[in-house]
């Protein structure tokens, strides 16, 4: 009797480790956090494992937030429901669960049109609170510690509304599965959703990452025929063939700009090219990297971007579209569910030991 009456407690405060950034820059401190209990449509995860974004690295060196410090980062994660707030339905203590740092409410204008990932109540977060209240569930001797996309996964135990999360298999490896919740899905989507690549058309991927990998691979799936991998890595060149990269191009090698070379191995220019580094002036050079048209052709050459610094607008120059890829029309927990349920059954591990989703169309 005595268990049970403790089972139907509300859940209290814990304390847990975290890595805690005290300003832009500066080392990563692991600190004693408290972690308040999840309130209402809330639920409060043990973090099993989590990947670091180049996202997470940009916010952290970032002086535009000053008064968001100290905070916790990282927003990519698997974990296990520990407890759940008032009004929860969807969840229970000992799911698993991915984390996706743009919710779905399924009630506001954006979630019922279908034809938007940014959900007006659960939507990108940038204040370093959670949407319900406004208020962290982070402190360190009393003193408040700021969330990041309202996940803040560098840490043992975070809270997340229930919007913001995905139950996933019990037998899933939480260590491959937590990279679905930004950096693959962020690659499927652009070339799915974004840039629609068609059959036998020619791509190039600057910046071959988790998205940049992912982007090869849904590429691939797509039926491209040629997919130019382009990064100053040499160790990028197996991993690439792996995710579907046909041609391999790394830039310190060069004695000419890199679009140049792209250019005449496709004869004039890649159909669709992805930026996956964050640079401005890799930006310029993907979309250097296209198909010149002519203004008459009814036909438009795409650069999609995915990773953009705090300074970095998005270019349309000529009769080239540059399209600004905002979490990739895919980070909802409708769609991560479809990435998920297309990954999942055929996760495996390849000789080279790296980690490769053979997604099942």
């Amino acid at each position: 009797m005595a268990a049970a009456d403790a089972s139907s407690l509300p859940p209290s405060a814990i304390t847990c480790r975290a890595a805690v950034a005290w300003g832009p820059g500066q080392p990563l401190v692991m600190e004693e956090v408290e972690v308040a209990p999840p309130g209402p449509m809330e639920i409060r995860v043990k973090v099993v494992s989590t990947s670091v974004c180049r996202s997470d690295v940009t916010a952290w060196q970032s002086k535009a937030q000053l008064d968001l410090f100290p905070r916790v980062f990282g927003h990519e994660a698997s974990g296990v429901v520990e407890s759940v707030g008032e009004g929860v339905t969807e969840f229970q203590v000992g799911d698993h669960v991915l984390t996706v740092f743009i919710g779905e409410c399924k009630s506001c204008k954006h979630c019922v049109s279908g034809k938007s990932n940014m959900c007006q109540k659960l939507g990108l977060e940038r204040k370093g609170v959670m949407h319900s209240d406004q208020k962290t569930r982070f402190s360190v001797k009393g003193k408040p510690v700021y969330h990041y996309c309202a996940v803040s996964s560098f840490s043992e135990y975070t809270v997340v509304h229930s919007g913001c999360a995905v139950k996933v298999g019990l037998t899933v490896p939480m260590d491959r599965v937590c990279l679905l919740s930004c950096g693959v899905s962020s690659g499927l989507g652009a070339v799915w959703n974004v840039a629609n690549v068609s059959k036998g058309s020619s791509v190039a991927i600057f910046g071959l990452g988790t998205v940049g990998l992912s982007v090869a691979q849904g590429a691939k799936l797509r039926g491209a025929s040629k997919i130019i991998g382009v990064d100053t890595n040499p160790e990028k060149q197996e991993k690439g063939k792996s995710f579907g990269v046909t041609d391999f191009i790394n830039p310190d090698e060069l004695s000419e700009p890199v679009q140049q070379v792209i250019k005449r191995i496709t004869d004039g220019g890649v159909d669709y090219s992805f930026e996956c580094v964050g640079d401005s002036g890799v930006v310029s050079t993907a979309l250097q990297s296209c198909s010149d048209v002519i203004s008459c052709h009814a036909f438009c050459f795409h650069t999609c971007i995915l990773h953009i610094s705090y300074s970095l607008l998005f270019i349309c120059i000529s009769n080239l579209l540059g399209l600004g890829s905002n979490c990739n029309s895919w980070l909802t927990k409708r769609k991560t569910r479809s990435v998920y349920s297309l990954c999942i059954s055929s996760i495996r591990k390849n000789t080279e030991g790296i980690y490769v989703w053979r997604m099942e169309t």
